[in-house]
């Protein structure tokens, strides 16, 4: 079995310092498949930088522009120092997502990471790969940056499989902390696509809830699962298990595409999840067994979230093992924290709308 790698140092050069989404996340995951004897078992796979056009599939021109002539702006000769002794060093997209000069082409490479992984597996040089990028991109919109994301970069895959190798059903499961608000958006209407996401809510972006399922001919192919803070390794393998696995099962994708996001475990800050490593990787082999069973075992992992260094590297690891079937390795263990109720209510609820029978 051979399972692919994406990545390059280029990710590192885009310079974020002191925010939760920075270059340690990707330094401190290769180390540990480095420790852990898993970089010399894995295939691989050097990215190469998405086309404009690539991108367009997803983003507006104009935005595409605007990000471009950020980072430029940024590359000129700093100006004198502020009277508060400050440079011109980086900008910012929106509130929540910095840019410095080097992070429009990291950007690309990072699109074009999760494409290089696509084109690994379906061309059959791998069984299966995980794209270890950033920027994240789960919550970039057609025409705006958002939350830590400068492209899209699992939708853009997705869009990438189905024109390059005629696909016509692509699935998309998100297990991060927060909605990706605009893989969804990128997909409302798309007969072609299921989107199914698990987060947290209410929380960032505010997006989500269950009755967000589509429009038009894309109507039932957006599956939406709002968790409860405190919910965890449990509740997220029944979600998993009782709806994306039949939603699965009845729409037949050809290819699986996996946004993964690490921060709802329950050691990370940034939220109030309480999942383990083990139950990442619990996650990770059912959604292995989905494509085992329905697609030729095609399935891409993409890095979105996780801003706890130590759980990063350990669950990236992790999802390296179950592909592998190897034993988990889970030193920080379980949360002994108290659940809320509330789950049986709500997992009816979701199979009630998308019409899941028992």
């Amino acid at each position: 079995m051979k399972i692919g790698l994406v990545y390059d140092p280029i990710y590192l050069e885009h310079d974020t310092g002191s925010h939760p989404e920075n270059s340690q996340r990707l330094i401190a995951t290769m180390s540990r498949l480095e420790e852990a004897g898993l970089k010399k078992k894995l295939t691989l796979l050097a990215p190469r930088p998405a086309t404009i056009e690539e991108l367009e599939t997803v983003h507006a021109p104009e935005y595409i522009s605007r990000v471009m002539r950020e980072a430029e702006i940024l590359r000129r000769p700093a100006p004198p120092p502020t009277l508060s002794g400050e440079g011109r060093v980086v900008s910012w997209l929106d509130p929540d997502t910095v840019i410095c000069s080097r992070s429009y082409e990291v950007a690309l490479y990072a699109a074009g990471g999760a494409l290089t992984a696509v084109e690994a597996v379906m061309n059959g040089g791998v069984d299966s790969a995980f794209a270890l990028v950033r920027p994240p991109g789960h919550h970039a919109m057609r025409n705006r940056a958002m939350g830590f994301c400068i492209f899209n970069n699992v939708a853009i895959a997705a869009k990438f499989a189905l024109a390059k190798f005629n696909l016509s059903r692509v699935l998309i499961a998100d297990f991060d902390v927060h909605h990706g608000n605009g893989t969804q958006e990128a997909f409302y209407a798309d007969p072609k696509v299921i989107y199914f996401s698990t987060h947290e809510y209410p929380f960032y972006p505010g997006t989500g809830w269950i009755d967000e399922t589509g429009i038009g001919e894309g109507k039932g192919t957006t599956v939406n699962f709002p968790m409860i803070a405190g919910w965890g390794d449990e509740e997220y393998l029944r979600a998993f298990h009782e709806v994306l696995v039949p939603v699965a099962q009845r729409f037949q994708p050809e290819l699986i595409l996996v946004s993964a996001g690490f921060d709802p475990h329950w050691a990370d800050s940034i939220a109030m999840m309480q999942v383990s490593v083990t139950g990442f990787a619990q996650i990770v082999e059912a959604l292995k067994k989905l494509a085992t069973d329905l697609c030729q075992g095609r399935l891409v992992f993409t890095l979105e979230g996780g801003y706890n260094l130590q759980v990063v590297a350990l669950s990236v690891a992790a999802t390296f093992d179950v592909l592998w079937c190897n034993p988990i390795v889970d030193p920080i263990g379980k949360s002994s924290a108290r659940k809320p109720g509330g789950f049986d209510q709500r997992i009816e609820e979701i199979k009630k709308i998308h019409h899941i029978l028992e």
